[in-house]
């Protein structure tokens, strides 16, 4: 009994030591954000400002393009959402259950495309988006992203986890592939679906390198692309703590509503899934 509550403890020991460590940087963050420039130049990690001010906050919004990037981050993010969704779970779907001349080969291709490092590229992106006149625009920072091949891969796994036999039935009933995929195999999906939705989201929202070769317009620039800017020391000299930290802290406010939100829901799912199984 003794020895059960002494690792019982020792485990939270560790795990609470953990949380404390992984969290203090986001504290220093928040803090950070709301002290002046003087007090975050000298006590950088202070975890309480004093005095407490949210003058860089007001500067943020006043003083900066944040709200620019902002609307350019929550256009870009939403379109891309949801075409990396549709066309992920289309996709997915095609790849596992359509039989056609070139699949495993197309697979294998994806596969390649996975393992290939995002900058490598970088260039590339850069000479067809000039070539193709969607260079600086809206249309260059949004279509190249509209496809992804992790969130194929994530649902064509997961609609070769379903059982043929489910989709029998509606055959039987005259309905076509579409229909099939949309009203009996996708509500299936819904777990991978919440997947795919949070990396869509998360990768989409935090997107800096593609910014860098698709837009120079600073009224095009997203929240990463800005952040950036201001990083380099758009804003004049001294640290700028405060306002750098601040803006970064904002940004991260709704990548992490989006995530506890659909975290809720997917664990919801998964272990429904798993109690039918």
């Amino acid at each position: 009994m003794i020895r059960t509550l002494t690792s019982r403890f020792l485990g939270y020991a560790i795990l609470i030591f953990f949380a404390l460590v992984f969290l203090y940087p986001f504290v220093i963050q928040i803090a950070n954000a709301f002290k002046t420039e003087a007090n975050a130049a000298a006590n950088p990690l202070s975890p309480i400002p004093d005095p407490f001010t949210s003058a860089s906050i007001e500067r943020i919004f006043e003083g900066t393009g944040f709200p620019t990037w902002l609307g350019n981050s929550v256009l870009v993010t939403v379109v891309v959402t949801i075409g990396r969704v549709a066309f992920g779970s289309m996709a997915g779907y095609a790849l596992s259950r359509l039989q056609f001349r070139g699949r495993r080969a197309l697979f294998a291709g994806l596969l390649a495309l996975m393992a290939v490092p995002p900058v490598v590229l970088l260039i590339p992106k850069f000479l067809v988006l000039n070539q193709l006149g969607m260079y600086n625009s809206y249309s260059g920072l949004i279509v190249p992203l509209l496809a992804d091949a992790t969130g194929v891969f994530v649902m064509k796994q997961f609609f070769d986890s379903v059982p043929v036999s489910v989709e029998e039935a509606a055959r039987i009933d005259g309905a076509g592939v579409f229909r099939t995929f949309r009203s009996v195999v996708l509500p299936m999906a819904k777990p991978a679906l919440i997947t795919l939705t949070i990396l869509s989201f998360t990768g989409s929202w935090n997107e800096f390198p593609h910014t860098l070769v698709s837009v120079q317009d600073p009224s095009l620039f997203t929240l990463p692309r800005g952040l950036a800017d201001l990083v380099s020391g758009s804003l004049g000299a001294g640290t700028q703590y405060p306002l750098k930290l601040g803006a970064a802290l904002l940004a991260t406010i709704p990548v992490a509503i989006i995530f506890v939100i659909f975290q809720r829901y997917f664990v919801r799912d998964a272990a429904a899934g798993s109690d039918k199984g």
